[in-house]
């Protein structure tokens, strides 16, 4: 499987030391399966750090057998709940190597955050999110699953 991560530098051996910690499946190193996505993601680093360009990183993932992968692509249920766990700071994501779902972006924030404030209950923030565009991320979170099945391919620029 091809993957990519946007940032504003090359990042040709990836580690999850560099990475905030309260995001949506907490602290790891983060690609998708959506070029678009990435190029945003580049674009958006590269004009936090005032630079005129991103850099989108190519990967190959290899087997993730033998990893403990949790798959939220298709289960918004116990996908918003756990995300507002990282996102207060819980530390349940890290009994896993490796989660994949939907991104919580500008829009689906805005959601997530209305949910975890108790303005909408569960069920109209699932139905809001599916209203939203397909986005997904993938979070490596044990250095251990990067090194073993993270290979970098190449990178490539985008303006800013």
């Amino acid at each position: 499987m091809t993957v990519y991560h946007g940032s504003d530098v090359v990042v040709k051996k990836p580690d999850i030391a560099h990475s905030k910690k309260k995001l949506d499946f907490g602290c790891g190193f983060y690609v998708t399966t959506v070029i678009e996505q990435a190029e945003r993601w580049a674009k958006r680093k590269a004009m936090i750090q005032g630079k005129s360009y991103g850099v989108v990183n190519i990967y190959t993932v290899n087997d993730m057998q033998g990893l403990e992968v949790r798959d939220f692509l298709t289960e918004l249920d116990s996908w918003i709940d756990f995300v507002c766990e990282c996102r207060n700071g819980g530390i349940g994501y890290k009994r896993y190597d490796i989660i994949k779902g939907k991104v919580a972006n500008d829009k689906v924030f805005r959601v997530v955050d209305m949910y975890k404030r108790g303005i909408w209950d569960k069920q109209r923030a699932i139905q809001e999110i599916r209203a939203y565009e397909n986005y997904d991320q993938i979070a490596f979170i044990s250095q251990s699953a990067i090194d073993s099945i993270l290979v970098f391919r190449d990178s490539f620029e985008v303006e800013a």
